[in-house]
């Protein structure tokens, strides 16, 4: 089953005021574990994100065209990146989104970042209450 593991962060630009040694772990951190999940077959897609100031939300007007709104610096948090990811059961999902979750942070102590983890459900059409 495929499960979307996302990560929040509290505030744009997070980590980017760190010393440079601590900004390289993370990194290398990151990397490698992408890199491990690649290797056991599990990782689908892993991407980082731009920053909320670069958000926008789109809806259909009336006659189709994009309305946008945004941009939201003000929110309390925000999606930074995401990994999709291939596994057996939903416990091996929870082990990988609380090794992604403790992340090295400032002194190389874990980020212990909030990781959303949302199944992909397989679906071929509709659901069969609907008709």
């Amino acid at each position: 089953m495929k499960y979307m593991l996302m990560m929040n962060t509290m505030r744009a630009g997070q980590g980017l005021d760190w010393p440079q040694k601590d900004i390289e772990a993370m990194i290398a951190f990151m990397m490698n574990f992408n890199k491990e999940l690649r290797a056991a077959g599990e990782l689908v897609a892993a991407e980082g994100l731009s920053f909320p100031d670069q958000a926008k939300v789109v809806r259909a007007g009336a006659n189709g065209e994009p309305i946008t709104d945004g941009v939201f610096p003000e929110s309390k948090e925000f999606l930074a990146g995401y990994w999709i990811v291939d596994v057996e059961t939903p416990e091996r999902a929870y082990e990988i989104a609380a090794k992604a979750s403790a992340c090295p942070g400032p002194g190389g102590k874990p980020l212990n970042m909030p990781i959303e983890v949302r199944p992909i459900p397989v679906m071929s059409g509709p659901p069969p209450e609907m008709p």
